[in-house]
């Protein structure tokens, strides 16, 4: 893989060092040019835990990806640019449980004595790595964050909503292979009962908010506002995903 290309494929064309300001840089970067997306589920392709191929499709196919695809391809980059790494395992909220083990991919990253969370791979989360202090509210552009203790060795990530902390996900603060998590990335590509299986999906974060669409809506949001548009094709799903998020259906797609 070439660390360059990636680099060029979410807009840094300069070195960038292996310190909290430049995973800042890198985290921001690509939530702003690689958006999340399910689109090869539906397209029945099928996804392979392979960084070659991850990169393959993001950065030489200009495609974005699911957390596997995103954070797995994402955790290369950081340890080619110097970066302590390590893969985790996370599990997501679904308004009253958590998921499985491996439902989701993260990754931390240590810096001197410090360690952060930092996630590209989970649609709407926080544009900056998320320190890994618990217990402290940690304001970004997203909202307010905060990790709180869960059983030993995991915790909960949640976002203040309405005055209340709601848990996106709790991850373990233990290094994984990629490999480990081929389970469940078959289960969210075939399975009925994944939510990937259910719609097309591709979102992506822009400078003064998000652009997200999905079979029925495009939804737009600018400085807090919130506007959506009703798809009312196919047709116009297509238009939209290659106007707005530069991506063409492939001809054999469906």
């Amino acid at each position: 893989m070439n660390s360059k290309g990636h680099l060029e494929r979410i807009g840094i064309d300069e070195a960038v060092l292996p310190d909290a300001e430049g995973l800042r840089s890198l985290q921001r970067q690509h939530l702003l040019t690689v958006p999340f997306e399910n689109l090869d589920i539906h397209w029945k392709r099928p996804i392979v835990l392979d960084t070659a191929r991850f990169y393959e499709k993001i950065v030489t196919g200009r495609r974005g990806g699911f957390c596997y695809e995103l954070n797995g391809l994402f955790n290369e980059l950081l340890r080619e640019i110097g970066f302590r790494t390590r893969l985790v395992s996370a599990k997501v909220f679904n308004g009253t449980d958590f998921g499985r083990e491996f439902d989701h991919a993260a990754v931390i990253v240590t810096i001197g004595e410090l360690e952060y969370l930092t996630d590209v791979g989970f649609g709407e989360f926080s544009a900056e790595p998320l320190r890994i202090v618990p217990d402290i509210e940690q304001h970004d552009r997203e909202g307010i964050f905060s990790l709180h203790r869960a059983e030993p060795g995991s915790l909960v990530a949640a976002k203040k909503r309405d005055g209340q902390w709601v848990p996106d996900y709790k991850f373990s603060l233990l290094g994984r292979d990629l490999s480990e998590f081929a389970e469940m990335c078959d289960f969210q590509q075939y399975s009925p009962e994944s939510h990937f299986t259910k719609g097309k999906l591709c979102s992506l974060m822009t400078e003064s908010g998000r652009k997200t669409l999905t079979d029925a809506k495009y939804i737009v949001t600018t400085g807090g506002e919130r506007t959506e548009t009703a798809v009312e094709s196919e047709g116009e799903f297509y238009r939209l995903l290659e106007t707005e998020f530069g991506i063409t259906r492939p001809q054999t797609g469906n």
